[in-house]
């Protein structure tokens, strides 16, 4: 019998899209942006002590492999043809910090996640060797020091971890957020890997020059960090191996929000609103961060944007999940809101790391009020939901004052957009129409954009005119004007309790006063530029890299 004929598609793209709590691996027709398919697996959190949060490098690493596996197991079935996927992108938790041995492949630590809050004395004694009027941290970066980025972590690493140490002193050590390291370890490991990172993740590392496009010695003489551990600097769109987009900057992307003033909302385990602001670097002045939004292309301009931070957005339903128990998945949190419609008084602030923007308030803690004896799961789960439309009204807000014109509409993205509830609630609380994409993966499509446009691939044009047109879906507010400002005025009330919980701050010790202080972020690693030829060797996935540019 004669072999069935594989379908030819024309040239596809990969995207890896590495977060917080699972990981992904879609692939995509550059010509339509049609997702062909895609597989996921979820990915463990450990949590050592209070307020440490901590991942396996070895495990996220292995996760990718499982991931690519699975989905070309998947495009065979389809009878699609693997080798004409021309290009890979990488989406990756941004801020999350990994150390590893550049001899041996090994990490010398457990991967500290972005949402980690050990390092709060040692942000307060960074603070006190900043000088009052000139915070040059902030002016160089565009970041708050807070224990979210990177720095930080790297520098409690280096205090606190003697494997670490010893590895920086007989220079092996090589440091890296987690694109780096899976960049490093998919193009040959301790085998010639490449040690990179594009300009966005590096952005939020908090020792990178966001005016210059360097790494700054001043600021990595002041953390105290030594330079040759760093991974080199590109833009987010060039062959070389691998190239990397941050994740939030991805969805940028795949929102094509490449006009001055487009902004988009991803509702993931945080939720991240960004505002393109051109090429201009606009400093807030109502508490969001200044980041790099991209750079498609070793010789493009670099983009800016406002971000605004929310710690906890998702994350919340797998709390209510894995903690509680009033639900057994994630999907059935809309169940539960559907059932009542409302939250009967009943208002959720889950700041489980302090408040990130736009109060960058460390001290707040996570709480639920209102309760009387009539409130039960529903009422919960749907103050829940309401709580993620409350904190993205707030940094809304503040990117309005901010840019001084208002947005018309919001457009989101994010797994989270699936949930109608949801959409309608973050409708009716911003009081503008919510827009999203049939499609919601679009920071797996930004990264996979940025990979198939890179100079040297050229198989998906990111010209307005070749553009797909995508189907949108339109949630209209459907309460009135008052009703929103009544509700969300007294959610403010609600965040106010929460604030000045936490009165002691000695993290390093694992004391459970412990508070992490900043917005959250995942990164895209945009494009891993190899042709794949696939093999199946020892039930792993191995890629052939005939076509890698170095």
């Amino acid at each position: 019998m004669a072999a069935a004929k594989k379908a030819v598609l024309g040239p596809l793209v990969g995207a890896v899209d590495q977060g917080t709590s699972s990981t992904r691996f879609l692939v995509f027709n550059s010509k339509t942006a049609e997702l062909l398919s895609h597989h996921q697996v979820e990915i463990k959190q450990e949590f050592p002590r209070e307020g440490w949060v901590e991942q396996d490098p070895k495990e996220i690493l292995q996760s990718v492999y499982e991931c690519i596996e699975k989905t070309c197991e998947k495009l065979g079935q389809l009878n699609i043809d693997i080798s004409n996927i021309k290009a890979i992108g990488v989406s990756n938790q941004r801020e999350t910090t990994v150390v590893w041995d550049k001899l041996t492949g090994e990490p010398l630590y457990n991967a500290v996640v972005w949402l980690d809050l050990r390092t709060q004395s040692t942000v307060e004694n960074l603070s006190k060797r900043i000088p009052g009027n000139n915070n040059f941290v902030k002016s160089k970066t565009g970041l708050p020091l807070s224990t979210y980025f990177s720095a930080v972590k790297l520098r409690w690493l280096l205090d606190n971890v003697r494997k670490v140490q010893r590895a920086v002193e007989e220079d092996r050590a090589l440091f890296g957020t987690i694109d780096s390291w899976l960049i490093w370890s998919l193009t040959g490991g301790a085998n010639g890997g490449v040690h990179c990172t594009d300009v966005t993740n590096a952005s939020r590392t908090m020792l990178f020059n966001i005016h210059s496009l360097e790494w700054d010695k001043e600021l990595c003489e002041f953390f105290e960090i030594p330079m040759k551990i760093l991974p080199n600097v590109r833009s987010s769109s060039e062959i070389y191996g691998l190239m990397c987009l941050g994740d939030q900057s991805a969805a940028l992307v795949g929102q094509m929000c490449f006009q001055d003033g487009q902004a988009k909302n991803t509702y993931g385990t945080g939720c991240f609103l960004l505002c393109n602001t051109g090429r201009k670097c606009v400093f807030s002045e109502h508490g969001l961060l200044t980041t790099v939004a991209y750079k498609l292309g070793r010789d493009k301009p670099v983009y800016y944007a406002l971000e605004g931070s929310v710690a906890i957005a998702g994350a919340v339903i797998r709390w209510l999940r894995d903690n509680l128990g009033i639900i057994q998945t994630s999907e059935e949190i809309e169940k539960l809101a559907k059932e009542v419609g409302t939250s009967y008084g009943c208002y959720f602030v889950p700041a489980f790391s302090g408040l990130y923007a736009p109060y960058w308030e460390p001290s707040a803690r996570g709480i639920i009020c209102g309760l009387t004896q009539f409130t039960n799961k529903c009422h919960i789960a749907f103050a829940a939901l309401e709580a993620v439309c409350f904190q993205t009204r707030e940094i809304l807000d503040a990117m309005n004052r901010d840019c001084g014109i208002p947005l018309s509409h919001l457009q989101v993205d994010g797994g989270m957009t699936n949930n109608k509830i949801l959409m309608q609630l973050q409708a009716d609380i911003l009081y503008i129409p919510v827009v999203k994409p049939s499609m919601p993966e679009t920071t797996a499509l930004g990264a996979a954009m940025a990979a198939g446009a890179a100079e040297g691939v050229g198989v998906w044009s990111l010209e307005p005119e070749d553009l797909s047109a995508v189907t949108m879906e339109r949630f209209e507010p459907q309460i009135n004007a008052e009703e929103s400002e009544i509700r969300y005025s007294t959610w403010k009330k609600a965040v106010m309790k929460s604030v000045g919980w936490v009165t002691t701050q000695s993290s390093e010790s694992g004391d459970p006063s412990i508070f992490c202080s900043l917005p959250l972020g995942f990164f895209i690693v945009s494009s891993m530029v190899m042709l794949i030829g696939a093999r199946y060797i020892s039930g792993q996935l191995l890629f052939k890299l005939d076509n890698f540019i170095s």
